[in-house]
């Protein structure tokens, strides 16, 4: 009870502090913050700090520092989890190291490594290529330092303890559910006309959200009820590399231009926010149809959430970063003052959340995780984002802005 309370007085302390860079969302990097490459550090530890992980067993913080690895800036949504989990973790008495890699796998290596070189007690990382930090990692392992995966499911070791993120599968099913709904495939007999637009192949994450939606259509899809023009079933031909908006639009374009010069687009089924970005530019600028197809979307971004307002996206999927940094201080908490955290921590978890132990295979062991509850956000929804404190509406109350102020 204890646990949930401190969480609640967090959420409430922290809940309006910086948590992205700025109002662009810059999502394919374009004219993005330059200071990706940014390391944010409070009370960094003396060189003559010990290096022993285990022998504060107090709950408190006990003046231990956490190193937390964001991929960059030029995605909004790393800005609001890099700047809201420091806040949160300061808020609790730890020391943060904070740093953003620019989207460069070498970069993030040199980042963690440069935190293992300063003792940090725990190694909080999102990954941008989940499998290029094994040696790394293996170098924390051999420090005794604790790694939990954030957001993104890290490969190919055993230095991971734990996995926190969303159901990612989910995330995908939700957007195909959506899409049976506006087109009411139970009962219409169609067909409409559906492509996929998916993420990184680098991002772990990026296969679950896929096949949670294409799985969810499937049945639909084998009945003839929804047809694929360009023929791109696989999550190979429609990935994104970087999940690029302008490697989106580009796709797009040329998918609108080889499949859709007299054939009508009903659905653009896009995995998150900064490829629907650039799947909506292409529609405005290269769709030759009179309709307005259906686009989903992921994260819930300034632009895309202007987007739904104007007609231009039909929904998102909004993972809470709030729900997130709090299930991930609570892991935290456990493992640095010397539990084994297990289902049992759920109940003090103030999100809905799950303790999964099958699946989440990282090639070497499955990894034990926290998987939260994301939820749709349309145009009737926006105020939800706004009761997160988040968000809120700008002076006309049309569109909503970032609350946080800019890093």
């Amino acid at each position: 009870m204890k646990k949930f309370l401190a969480v609640l007085s967090t959420l409430v302390m922290v809940g309006t502090l910086a948590s992205c860079g700025g109002t662009s969302s810059s999502d394919n990097g374009a004219g993005a913050n330059t200071n990706s490459n940014t390391e944010s550090k409070t009370d960094a530890k003396p060189a003559d700090d010990s290096s022993s992980k285990t022998d504060d067993s107090s709950s408190s913080s006990g003046g231990k520092t956490v190193g937390i690895a964001m991929p960059t800036k030029s995605l909004e949504r790393w800005n609001r989890d890099g700047e809201y989990l420091k806040a949160q973790f300061e808020e609790a008495g730890y020391k943060v190291e904070l740093k953003y890699s620019d989207n460069d796998t070498n970069q993030q290596n040199n980042d963690i490594q440069g935190m293992i070189a300063d003792k940090v007690d725990l190694l909080l990382i999102a990954a941008i290529d989940g499998n290029t930090l094994s040696q790394t990692l293996a170098d924390a392992k051999d420090a005794g330092i604790s790694v939990i995966a954030y957001d993104r499911l890290i490969m190919n070791t055993d230095a991971v303890s734990y996995y926190v993120s969303f159901d990612n599968y989910t995330v995908g099913k939700l957007q195909g559910e959506y899409v049976i709904d506006a087109l009411d495939l139970k009962n219409s007999d169609g067909p409409f006309n559906i492509e996929f637009t998916a993420g990184d192949p680098a991002d772990n994450n990026a296969g679950y959200f896929f096949n949670g939606a294409y799985d969810a259509l499937k049945d639909y899809i084998d009945a003839g009820k929804l047809k694929i023009p360009s023929g791109k079933t696989k999550f190979e031909q429609v990935a994104t590399d970087s999940w690029s908006t302008d490697k989106a639009l580009e796709n797009m374009q040329n998918t609108l231009a080889s499949y859709y010069t007299s054939t009508q687009l009903d659905v653009a089924l896009c995995s998150n926010d900064s490829t629907a970005l650039g799947v909506a530019q292409a529609i405005s600028s290269d769709y030759s149809g009179k309709n307005t197809p259906i686009v989903t979307g992921q994260d819930g971004d300034i632009a895309n959430l202007k987007n739904i307002v104007d007609g231009k996206q039909s929904m998102t999927v909004y993972k809470n970063v709030n729900d997130e940094a709090a299930a991930t201080l609570e892991v935290s908490k456990a493992i640095l003052s010397g539990q084994t955290p297990d289902a049992s921590l759920v109940s003090s978890l103030s999100a809905e959340a799950t303790y999964d132990t099958e699946s989440y295979d990282n090639g070497v062991k499955v990894v034990p995780s926290y998987l939260l509850v994301p939820y749709v956000i349309t145009k009737d929804k926006l105020d939800v984002l706004v009761d997160t404190g988040l968000y809120k509406w700008d002076s006309d109350n049309k569109y909503l802005e970032s609350t946080a102020k800019t890093t």
